[in-house]
């Protein structure tokens, strides 16, 4: 998102590198290979640590031609949409449950994935994608907004469901969805991000603290493997309506040309 307005000139280069600080202090980039190093001017083999700013450059230069797009994909278990099937980005991607494709849909382009190096780094690694992935569907803004009220719902009777909200001298789930969500309070948006997909993304937020804790309180709980594989069955499409939801939110954001 905060690439994208800064390619659309509503912010500046600074406010980007500030507002992913908080994120990790510290960010390194690099190139996969070679080519994608000569094709992004991104360092290989060896990392640069100069961080977000090196990768200004190389998003402007991927995203020259006309009909260019920055678009977010979530990949989760067994949910690959908008996935380059088969390449080494869809790969790491998958590994690390996020990346952006940059390019015009169709044709050639550049692909990022962050991987969580420590508490307080991130390293990005660029990929070259021979064909940006052309007719992935998210929902609008309205229906992503609908989903997720119904999803904070259901993420509360799934809370009830695997008894979670009885308090004992186990620490109440409450205050450890509070602190969930107090973990991703500290991120700015850009300012002319629509009201709607702030409230999108707050929402999604909410239910992924919810599903986060879930996961965490509920082995302790079960007894038997039939009954683990009914909360896996339980969490998944909440966690799959938290991905599409954050994704529709940020890609119906963005500037789609830049």
């Amino acid at each position: 998102m905060w690439a994208s307005s800064w390619l659309a000139g509503n912010s500046a280069p600074d406010d980007v590198i500030d507002a992913l600080h908080a994120w990790a202090p510290m960010h390194l980039v690099w190139a996969e290979n070679q080519a994608t190093a000569e094709r992004t001017g991104l360092p290989w083999p060896d990392p640069r640590d100069d961080g977000v700013a090196a990768l200004l450059p190389s998003i402007r230069r991927a995203a020259a031609d006309p009909g260019s797009q920055l678009r977010l994909v979530l990949p989760g278990p067994g949910d690959v949409r908008g996935l380059p099937a088969g390449t080494e980005f869809a790969t790491a991607a998958v590994d690390a449950c996020e990346g952006i494709l940059i390019g015009t849909p169709g044709r050639p382009g550049v692909g990022l994935v962050p991987h969580v190096e420590g508490p307080d780094v991130l390293r990005w690694t660029a990929y070259t994608i021979d064909r940006i992935p052309v007719g992935l569907h998210h929902p609008g803004l309205g229906e992503a907004e609908y989903s997720m009220r119904e999803a904070v719902r259901d993420a509360a009777t799934a809370l009830e469901t695997l008894n979670l909200l009885e308090t004992g001298s186990d620490a109440d789930p409450r205050v450890l969805i509070a602190g969930a969500m107090a973990r991703t309070a500290g991120h700015r948006y850009p300012t002319e991000m629509p009201a709607r997909a702030v409230r999108i993304l707050d929402s999604a937020d909410q239910v992924a603290a919810i599903l986060v804790v879930a996961e965490k309180s509920a082995p302790g709980r079960t007894v038997s493997a039939t009954g683990a594989v009914a909360i896996e069955d339980l969490l998944r499409p909440l966690w799959s309506a938290v991905r599409s939801a954050r994704a529709a939110a940020i890609n119906g954001a963005a500037t789609t040309e830049v």
